[in-house]
């Protein structure tokens, strides 16, 4: 919707002091993303010509988040209003408007911040608007007063506000689109003799009336507008993620059998007819392809399930790793950064780490591919149509040929060439009637 006249600017600077943590609160992650990228995906989904970063000082890790768009640091934490007027050098004299973030909304949706810039751009002029959302227990939440066209007179911070001051029960969720020709100058204006001895930007509103501007607003739902500020209200925040994921996920075509008991992360792709069963999590980076199914208590994240390809149940696929069309990976099989060719099964009980399987290779059951040595990764290369027998261990690095086939109980430390046949099982030993003598053994020792 851009026309080269819009800013951003997101505020990052808080500590987040009610979560309790070591992060700074914006790098807490819904859906498998930091709070501030879901804010800045839904900025940038605007097409803004600039983006600017508030953080606080050592918030380095939040502004490597915000990469590219530049971060500014607000030394002194004296506010929303100061805070704001520190990316004043990168937006003033800039034609157009300019919409403040909170970088701890991380439901915010594009279509609500698009319908906020819209209407400050709508010919009656109103020069602030504010996006609010309705609630009957504001708690932490400021109060938009209105007057009796329903426009914003001023908003009342919590901490500031009285036992009947809900008004008309609009909250303020922190993100107003402003008029760029007077922002900076009603910036100056806002003073804080308030409760916290801060800056308000929420007095923009009550400023601008007295300079004569309109004001207007917008309303969302609440849960899009949530800011989170504690464990409890992140945890919110990813049900609520978790609910529009699902729901878009099935829109597509994906079948999740017991919705609720599926996690998603916020890039997960589901392709058509995919079948996903109950208890399976996604993290981060995760594209499955259509017509593959999901089989429960199954654990993936940053890999792709080819066409048709069934994972699980009770698998771990970890980043890096790619599994094949139609290929099988079963119960308790562990699958990191290895490529499962085509139509290749690895049925059961398995570790395939740091490997490559060619198409249509057969994995027993218990094999494992021994790929650290203590000191380094090291590669497994198996190629097409190769069987490799139960409790085998592919000690790396090693190449199994094309067609090649390994005995069950094999050690496997050099390579084993195409359609080869290789066993390392020891010599068979039986000592008759040696079964008997050995429990009576055992016996007599438990009686001494």
């Amino acid at each position: 919707m851009d026309d080269g006249s819009l800013s951003v600017v997101v505020l990052a600077a808080g500590r987040g002091e009610r979560m309790r943590s070591d992060r700074p609160k914006v790098m807490h992650e819904v859906a498998g993303q930091p709070m501030i990228r879901h804010v800045l995906a839904a900025a940038e989904a605007l097409g803004p010509a600039r983006v600017t970063l508030v953080v606080g000082p050592g918030m380095e890790g939040v502004a490597a988040l915000a990469a590219p768009h530049p971060h500014v640091v607000q030394t002194e934490r004296r506010g929303t209003a100061h805070a704001v007027l520190q990316a004043r050098a990168r937006h003033e004299g800039t034609a157009g408007d300019v919409l403040v973030l909170c970088g701890d909304t991380p439901s915010v949706t594009p279509a609500a911040l698009a319908r906020t810039v819209a209407r400050r751009r709508e010919s009656d002029g109103a020069a602030l608007v504010v996006l609010a959302f309705r609630a009957d227990h504001p708690g932490p939440y400021g109060r938009l007063r209105l007057d009796g066209g329903g426009a914003p007179v001023e908003i009342v911070e919590a901490a500031d506000a009285g036992p009947d001051s809900a008004g008309s029960g609009l909250c303020n969720s922190g993100i107003m689109a402003v008029d760029g020709a007077i922002l900076w100058t009603l910036l100056e204006r806002v003073g804080n003799d308030n409760a916290k001895g801060e800056y308000y930007l929420t007095d923009l509103v009550a400023l601008a009336r007295a300079a004569g501007h309109r004001c207007a607003v917008v309303q969302a739902p609440a849960e899009e507008l949530a800011g989170v500020n504690t464990r409890a209200e992140l945890a919110a925040a990813e049900a609520f993620a978790q609910r529009r994921l699902r729901a878009r996920a099935m829109a597509a075509g994906a079948t999740l059998v017991d919705p609720d008991s599926v996690h998603l992360a916020a890039d997960t792709t589901l392709g058509r007819d995919v079948t996903v069963e109950p208890n399976v999590f996604f993290g981060p980076d995760v594209e499955v392809g259509d017509g593959a199914t999901i089989r429960a208590f199954s654990h993936l994240a940053g890999v792709r399930v080819g066409r048709g390809a069934t994972v699980g149940p009770f698998a771990r696929v970890r980043p890096g790793s790619d599994v094949g069309e139609d290929a099988r990976v079963g119960n308790f099989v562990e699958v990191k950064a290895s490529e499962i060719g085509a139509d290749a099964r690895v049925g059961h009980l398995s570790y395939v780490g740091d490997a490559r399987l060619g198409p249509g290779v057969n994995v027993g059951a218990g094999t494992i591919t021994c790929n650290y040595d203590g000191f380094a990764k090291h590669r497994t290369e198996i190629g097409a149509g190769a069987f490799i027998g139960s409790n085998t261990a592919l000690v790396a690095p090693v190449s199994i040929g094309a067609g090649a086939v390994v005995g069950a109980g094999s050690t496997i430390g050099e390579d084993v060439a195409d359609d080869a046949l290789t066993v390392t099982r020891a010599a068979r030993r039986t000592v008759d009637g040696g079964g008997a003598r050995y429990r009576r053994s055992r016996r007599r020792g438990e009686s001494d």
